[in-house]
């Protein structure tokens, strides 16, 4: 699936089951609440802090696609496209930085 249509399937589920979005700053809050929750599990499972009991059954992929779909709403409610910009992003990143990492020695 690519990114418009992650969007629509969002504003689908927004109307069909969500009743209305969360207003941009409540959405942008619980952003940031559902990154918290990303930080977490890194932190525990690949960082150096010991993973508490609790953390140990909970699922990146789940609290990733949780970001993603909040990310997918406030594009929805502030009118961008997403896929568009996305799209811009890589083609910037790929001119600016085609040999930058390359020749960047930390990485070597």
């Amino acid at each position: 699936m690519d990114i418009k249509n992650a969007q629509q399937e969002v504003d689908n589920w927004i109307k069909e089951h969500g009743v209305r979005y969360f207003n941009e700053l409540t959405n942008m809050a619980q952003l940031t609440e559902e990154v918290g929750e990303v930080a977490r599990i890194i932190a525990r499972r690949y960082g150096e802090q010991s993973e508490k009991e609790s953390d140990k059954n909970k699922d990146l992929g789940e609290e990733l696609a949780d970001v993603v779909f909040v990310v997918l709403c406030l594009a929805n409610q502030t009118g961008v496209d997403l896929q568009a910009a996305f799209d811009k992003k890589m083609d910037v990143k790929t001119k600016r930085d085609h040999d930058r990492h390359h020749n960047n020695e930390k990485l070597k």
